[in-house]
């Protein structure tokens, strides 16, 4: 099943933190946060301005996200658990020196 977000929401998929910490304490699953980074899986085509031109997404699918801690709606398709976020609860897409996007 693929999911299909609406207007300026992207479907994401969080990443796993380290259950390490770099002294080498593991950190046990009670004491750990929800990770603020995730994975796009799905993007929507972008909202609509007054005159109901489209204004389309700054995010795509892969990019790497930085979210708000309180951002979004968790939902579960396939066994998967899934956020689904309003672009403007994004605060920061992660790039990567190896795959930048190219300025055309």
């Amino acid at each position: 099943m693929k999911i299909k977000p609406l207007g300026d929401r992207i479907v994401v998929e969080r990443l796993e933190q380290d259950t390490k910490t770099a002294g080498g304490i593991i950190i046990p699953d009670t004491a750990k946060e929800k990770p603020k980074q995730a994975k796009v899986i799905a993007v929507g085509p972008g909202a609509k301005d007054d005159n109901g031109k489209r204004i389309p997404m700054d995010i795509e699918v892969g990019d790497i996200v930085l979210f708000t801690q309180w951002a979004g709606n968790e939902v579960k398709v396939e066994g998967k658990e899934l956020l689904v976020l309003k672009e403007s609860d994004v605060i920061g897409i992660i790039e990567d020196a190896g795959s930048k996007k190219k300025a055309a």
